[in-house]
C-alpha cells in the first residue's frame, strides 16, 4: 500500500569528552551546517552498527555506544528541492576510540569539538531542529540502556 506513513530512520552520536561534544561542519543542499556525527540507518544493520559506521565515517574517529539519549521525531522541509521528509532520529551517548587516518565522508568539511554553550550559540547552523535537543536531554542525564534495543536476526539475513 503506497499510502503507508514512512520516516526516514537515521542515528546520531553524542560524543562528550572535558564538556565538549564533537561536532561534524558539512555542505548540505541548504549551506554548511552543524551536526553531531549522524547519518541514515543501512540496510542488514542495527541501529548500534549504523551509528558506529557513522560516527567512524563521518569523523575518523571509532564510537563507542553506551546508551540511548532519545528517540526523536522532526520533520524537515526543503524550498530548494522540494523534499517533506520526516526523521526519525535514535540518538546515542558514548565514548570516543581510536582516531583513524582516512577521509571524512564526501560533504563532510570537518569535525569540530564545541562547548553546549558555543552548540546553542550557533543553533541557526544547524543541520537539524533537535541537535541542541539532543545535547540538552545529554547534559540533562536522560539515558536508557542498549537493552533497550533488540534487532532480530532476520534482520542480518536480509529478512525472512
Amino acid at each position: 500500500m503506497s499510502d503507508i506513513f514512512k520516516p526516514s530512520v537515521t542515528v546520531a552520536a553524542i560524543i562528550e569528552h572535558e564538556g565538549r561534544f564533537l561536532l561534524i561542519e558539512e555542505e548540505t543542499s541548504e549551506g554548511i551546517k552543524l551536526n553531531q556525527p549522524a547519518g541514515h540507518l543501512d540496510p542488514h544493520e542495527s541501529l548500534e552498527q549504523a551509528v558506529v559506521r557513522e560516527a567512524l565515517e563521518e569523523t575518523a574517529h571509532e564510537f563507542i555506544p553506551r546508551s540511548l539519549v532519545g528517540m526523536y521525531m522532526s520533520r524537515y522541509h526543503s524550498k530548494s528541492r522540494n523534499a517533506d521528509v520526516t526523521y526519525l532520529r535514535f540518538t546515542f551517548a558514548g565514548s570516543v576510540g581510536r582516531q583513524f587516518d582516512q577521509p571524512l565522508d564526501e560533504g563532510i568539511l570537518r569535525t569540530m569539538w564545541m562547548t553546549r554553550d558555543e552548540i546553542a550559540a550557533t543553533v541557526d547552523r544547524h543541520r537539524s531542529p533537535i541537535v541542541l535537543r539532543c545535547v540538552d536531554d545529554y547534559l540533562a542525564g536522560q539515558s536508557t540502556p542498549l537493552s533497550l534495543l533488540h534487532t532480530h536476526p532476520s534482520v542480518f539475513e536480509g529478512g525472512i
